[in-house]
């Protein structure tokens, strides 16, 4: 690094516009001047132990790491349209944290922010806390591991995503997905994964009612269901479940295996429905 900036506090618009080549250490973003856009078009920048406060702190930013530092509240929108980055062991909680961001990587990080991760090519996340509303809108290319997700409408229109060892409190997720491979982990959350198509879940444990409406090409392989009632209605599906299911209802097609089923619910159906439903002896 050729700059290192250290222990500063900067609260004008565009302190540090076009940053290139530096170091900020112990900096604090924030001040009556309510300045915005502090890093914007900065490159190959290290920030690291920062407080941020102000709006837009990082906006088409290239080539950067962020590390150690605080965002708060009042930051928001904090990163958007920035490349190549890592963000570690930091604290997040402006909304609309995330969006149309390319290669980024989060470890060890905590976010609280509405909106989290829309439209981003390329995420890595890894042993992260995320609560949002709406997290990872529209976002693929995504790998994911021990996440701990408090969400909403979670990973709605994702594609080509995997995801490990990670426990998920949401509902609606997975709605219109593409191409999404969920192994070692919890989803609890009604309604889920309607719409999707290619999901495949791995020694998962799900509950909630209604999952798995509308799917095509719908996979799980030595996974439980806890509460699941009214599910696979209309999916084609090949499940192989450990335990029972409360009830299913007019799956359309491929085959489903459990040691249980509480009531196997057919008729009114509006579309051919054959699909096998075996259950184990």
């Amino acid at each position: 690094m050729k700059i290192t900036i250290n222990g500063k506090t900067y609260d004008e618009e565009r302190a540090l516009y076009a940053l290139s080549d530096a170091e900020v250490v112990d900096c604090s973003f924030m001040g009556p001047a309510d300045g915005e856009s502090a890093m914007k078009e900065s490159r190959d920048i290290a920030v690291k132990n920062c407080r941020f406060e102000l709006r837009y702190p990082l906006w088409h930013s290239h080539k950067f790491t962020l590390s150690d530092s605080s965002m708060s509240e009042t930051c928001r929108a904090p990163l958007w349209y920035s490349t190549d980055g890592i963000i570690n062991g930091t604290e997040i909680n402006g909304v609309k944290c995330l969006r149309e961001c390319q290669d980024i990587t989060l470890k060890n990080c905590r976010a609280v922010s509405p909106e989290f991760g829309w439209r981003c090519d390329r995420l890595n996340v890894t042993d992260c806390e995320i609560e949002s509303e709406y997290p990872f809108f529209e976002s693929r290319n995504m790998t994911v591991h021990n996440l701990t997700l408090k969400g909403k409408y979670s990973f709605q229109y994702v594609e080509n995503a995997e995801i490990y060892d990670s426990h998920f409190q949401t509902k609606d997720s997975f709605w219109h997905a593409k191409n999404i491979t969920v192994e070692n982990s919890v989803i609890n959350g009604e309604y889920f994964g309607w719409y999707s198509e290619n999901l495949t879940l791995r020694n998962c444990k799900i509950s909630g009612t209604q999952p798995f409406c509308y799917c095509k090409k719908l996979t799980l392989v030595d996974c439980t269901l806890e509460g699941c009632d009214l599910a696979f209605e209309y999916s084609d599906v090949q499940a192989d479940i450990i335990g029972g299911i409360d009830s299913v209802k007019n799956p359309m097609s491929g085959k489903i295996t459990a040691d249980s089923i509480g009531a196997i619910i057919r008729g009114r159906e509006v579309y051919p429905c054959d699909c096998e439903i075996e259950i184990r002896k």
